[in-house]
């Protein structure tokens, strides 16, 4: 069965030696160059998605728009991706012991944060890899899990429950 990779955790690719990639820093963040129109009301964050080769031969890398998908919330809600401030990897060799870093921007309503989805589907050598999950939480619903928790339950409980869960099922040896 397929199972979620938890946001910082690497993701290793059979079919391509030694390539590895991760979602990982999922944090509040402002835009550099504004935010946009169409997330007026939302709160803006920041995920970085980490391309490494630790094999022995080069990989061209694609990690474009439209090979990113976020979806935000209970009910898994698209999240407004800005691609005006997102930073893509668009056709770079990623050479042994390097690597390379994606930047994306994206928005969606503060209260919709704690579960956070981020699939993503890379191009190597121009050849599709399978898409690939990361979950995780960011924002004031995190500090909240605690008060969830003494006040006797609630989504704060349940989202630390789930987080407690992937955790566990990520297995010794992984990386946060």
């Amino acid at each position: 069965m397929y199972e979620p990779n938890v946001v910082g955790d690497w993701h290793e690719y059979d079919e391509h030696a030694g390539l590895r990639v991760r979602v990982h820093r999922l944090e509040q963040a402002e835009p550099p160059r504004g935010r946009d129109d169409a997330a007026e009301g939302l709160t803006y964050f920041r995920v970085r998605i980490t391309v490494e080769n630790r094999g022995s031969r080069r990989y061209g890398i694609h990690l474009e728009d439209g090979q990113v998908d976020v979806r935000t919330g209970p009910d898994g809600e698209a999240a407004f991706v800005d691609w005006r401030n997102s930073q893509f990897i668009e056709g770079y060799d990623v050479y042994p012991l390097r690597r390379a870093t994606a930047v994306l921007y994206a928005a969606a309503p503060e209260a919709s944060l704690a579960p956070v989805d981020v699939q993503v589907q890379l191009r190597v050598d121009d050849e599709w890899t399978d898409r690939r999950l990361w979950t995780g939480g960011i924002g004031p619903q995190e500090e909240s899990v605690g008060a969830g928790t003494a006040c006797g339950g609630g989504q704060g409980e349940l989202a630390h429950q789930i987080s407690n869960f992937l955790r566990d099922q990520a297995g010794p040896g992984t990386t946060g």
